[in-house]
């Protein structure tokens, strides 16, 4: 019989993916998303009821569901909190009352280093979050080693701009500058200095499996680990390589980094490789070209119709 796991913000970027890979591997994977269609995973992660009957015949949690944009949580600081911090203790709770007493596997994010003192950052560099996105991750990482002490089998795992499909949400900073390169439009670069550490959608699910693996053998003492490249890129490097891999002459356009933006990161993938044995596979510059190569088929396939309604935003990782 195939070990059931429930992943949260099923139906967002890193979600869809990774219940893929979970099936592939040879677990049931369950889905539970607020875009869920109804009846299939449709439900919210504030609500506990929902939570308790969704992960009762579950061996563990990865939970993604969050408001996963940084810019959405300044724009609305109480329903970033609401959900980042609200739902993962609900979350917590429903597993630590749950028979099977399920593992979970907590999705946090690099923006908790805030704009860290050195680099690359260690998964031990300190926690201070610049903006609310991050301090949501900041109190669910919290929450999880509470209730870890309560008994509960958790991790934390810390994400760092991933990117790699076509579905993912269109003004994020990679697939917002892929498609402008293609259509031969200028790329608004809020602060080309600006460094990050862009991990592949594929890199990230095999990490998160790597996770999962891992807990269900039993392992109760994971560090926290991020899943990071190592490779810092700036913005307006990232800008140049999209318009180059589209071979069209689309202009960058410079304006200032936001204020609520960390300006510099990148990670130090050793801990990951040390504990998980995972390792980045997917360069930069191949896995843009994959995503650009996704989006030109996409538009130049006869478009159809949708009849699934208006996406609700800001409830999927």
């Amino acid at each position: 019989m195939r070990q059931s796991i429930l992943v949260t913000g099923s139906a967002g970027l890193i979600g869809t993916a990774l219940v893929h890979t979970l099936s592939e591997a040879g677990f049931e994977a369950v889905p539970l998303d607020l875009r869920a269609p109804l009846g299939r995973g449709c439900a919210d992660v504030r609500d506990p009821a929902a939570i308790r009957a969704a992960l009762a015949p579950c061996a563990g949690v990865v939970h993604l569901a969050a408001v996963s944009r940084v810019i959405w949580g300044e724009r609305d600081p109480h329903g970033c909190w609401e959900t980042n911090v609200g739902g993962t203790r609900n979350v917590l709770a429903a597993a630590l009352e749950a028979p099977l007493r399920p593992w979970v596997l907590f999705a946090s994010s690099r923006e908790v280093y805030g704009q860290p003192d050195r680099l690359p950052v260690t998964e031990d560099a300190p926690l201070a979050p610049l903006n609310v996105y991050g301090g949501s991750k900041v109190m669910g990482e919290r929450l999880v080693g509470n209730a870890r002490a309560a008994g509960l089998r958790g991790a934390v795992v810390r994400l760092s701009n991933v990117y790699g499909s076509a579905a993912d949400h269109p003004d994020r900073v990679v697939p917002a500058f892929a498609r402008s390169a293609l259509r031969g439009v200028p790329l608004r670069v809020d602060g080309a200095g600006n460094t990050f550490d862009f991990t592949h959608l594929d890199d990230t699910t095999r990490g998160l499996l790597a996770l999962v693996q891992a807990l269900e053998s039993g392992e109760a003492a994971l560090p926290p680990i991020h899943l990071v490249t190592g490779v810092p890129t700036t913005l307006g490097a990232l800008a140049s390589l999209a318009v180059s891999l589209a071979g069209t002459t689309a202009d960058a356009l410079e304006a200032p980094p936001r204020s609520f933006d960390v300006a510099r990161f990148y990670g130090h993938p050793g801990r990951a490789k040390e504990v998980l044995g995972w390792e980045p596979q997917v360069a930069l510059r191949d896995g843009l070209a994959r995503l650009i190569e996704e989006l030109r088929a996409e538009s130049a396939a006869p478009q159809r119709p949708s009849s699934s309604g208006p996406a609700r935003p800001g409830t999927s990782s």
